[in-house]
């Protein structure tokens, strides 16, 4: 899953820690500790033992929090499309029913 690797390398460095200590701390390896602060990738066990290493709430960890405002900008978008969808496929389907019924009327 996506995590935020700026709030954990924030959080991490407010307490301190090396990205060993860290790793140490939370029962991760160094290389785990690494990923997360270069790639923003962890598996739900990693950010479950950042959670409550750093003492932060999960949500605060992951990218899909719905209080941040790239999800709520990437929320509206995805609302747009799906409108822009509903909107097609009424079109589409209005086509259709309107073709099919002139076959059964002509013929």
């Amino acid at each position: 899953m996506e995590i935020s690797r700026e709030r954990v390398r924030q959080a991490r460095v407010e307490r301190g820690w090396t990205q060993q200590q860290l790793a140490e701390l939370a029962d991760l390896s160094l290389r785990t500790v690494q990923r997360v602060e270069n790639q923003g990738v962890a598996s739900n066990e990693t950010v479950s033992a950042l959670s409550a290493v750093l003492e932060l709430p999960r949500r605060t960890l992951l990218l899909q929090d719905p209080t941040r405002p790239e999800y709520q900008a990437a929320a509206r978008h995805m609302g747009l499309l799906l409108t822009l969808g509903m909107l097609v496929g009424a079109i589409i389907g209005a086509g259709v029913t309107v073709l099919v019924l002139r076959m059964f009327v002509s013929g």
